[in-house]
């Protein structure tokens, strides 16, 4: 995969004020995936900030590989177009090149006009403490209207997010068209070492999310990745900043990833740290730093529903 994909521009938590200058700064520097999903509630900002540089002749569309998600409330059969139609008019794009399966519990479906762009509220994202979750959809039966996605010629390829190995390997029994990627929260202290190999040997991307460890989201209390000491060490070794260090690392364990900065100094760091190279005891430190530490936790959030993905 090449650095303008393995790479990708994360737009979680991006505030939509930000996003035309870092969508265009991102661009500039080189990125060429642009990862979006609506429950982050700026896809109608984005898909602004593209039109303007496809305007301009900054990019062609077809330089890009443009992401999205469909939001919980979407899950059966007869909605997956709904929230995938949302998408598009939000994004002003006419296709995308993949869309993922954001959480694989489905919610109670949530009317609203795919015509219309922008939310009022975030009622797509909202689980009322898990009470609005829908635990009678089949991810086949979301899979399936997924597929059909493809065959419409309206996104070329799909895929899954949040997806432990169980899920993944029964999707991967009975599916038409195989998932490309498995998108999922990764860093030096949450590892995820048996799905990666997992994907490796089915041929499934393992696309890491947060491989910075969520510096933006994380509550105060929690540990700070861009902190630890032995990160900070290797990094003083190779003249290169932790974040650096997070980004050569997983690239090295061949996952790609997904990470977010709106600032151009950060969005260059980022990138920078492709070109880094880890010696095997680099590499082996790292590897002792798990502590399956995970900064998003949808048990959390879904209250006494027992629905939790992870166990």
């Amino acid at each position: 995969m090449s650095k303008s994909f393995s790479v990708g521009l994360g737009t979680f938590g991006m505030n939509p004020s930000q996003i035309p200058d870092a969508i265009s700064s991102a661009l500039r520097l080189g990125y060429r995936r642009i990862d979006c999903a609506p429950v982050y509630f700026n896809e109608d900002a984005i898909g602004d900030a593209l039109h303007q540089e496809f305007s301009t002749g900054t990019v062609n569309r077809e330089d890009l590989y443009i992401v999205s998600k469909l939001a919980n409330p979407f899950h059966r059969k007869e909605h997956v177009k709904i929230g995938f139609q949302k998408t598009l008019t939000d994004l002003r794009l006419d296709y995308l090149d993949l869309y993922l399966i954001h959480w694989p519990q489905a919610f109670h479906f949530v009317e609203i006009d795919p015509t219309r762009r922008g939310y009022d509220n975030e009622d797509i994202d909202d689980s009322d403490g898990g009470s609005k979750i829908d635990p009678n959809v089949s991810i086949h039966e979301t899979w399936a209207a997924m597929e059909d996605l493809v065959d419409e010629g309206l996104v070329r390829e799909i895929g899954v997010s949040n997806f432990p190995v169980s899920l993944l390997h029964e999707l991967l029994t009975c599916c038409r068209i195989r998932p490309v990627v498995n998108q999922v929260e990764a860093h030096p202290y949450l590892q995820q070492r048996k799905l990666l190999a997992y994907c490796q040997k089915r041929g499934v991307n393992f696309q890491a999310y947060s491989p910075l460890g969520s510096p933006g989201y994380k509550e105060t209390e929690e540990p700070t990745l861009l902190q630890e000491p032995v990160l900070d060490d290797i990094a003083s070794r190779h003249n290169a900043t932790i974040a650096q260090i997070c980004v050569a690392w997983a690239l090295q364990r061949g996952t790609s990833i997904v990470v977010k900065s709106a600032t151009p100094q950060r969005q260059e760091e980022n990138w920078i740290g492709q070109s880094i190279i880890l010696s095997t005891s680099d590499m082996e430190e790292i590897e002792l730093l798990e502590r399956n530490y995970r900064f998003f936790r949808p048990e959390d959030w879904w209250g006494d529903m027992a629905m939790a993905v992870f166990d």
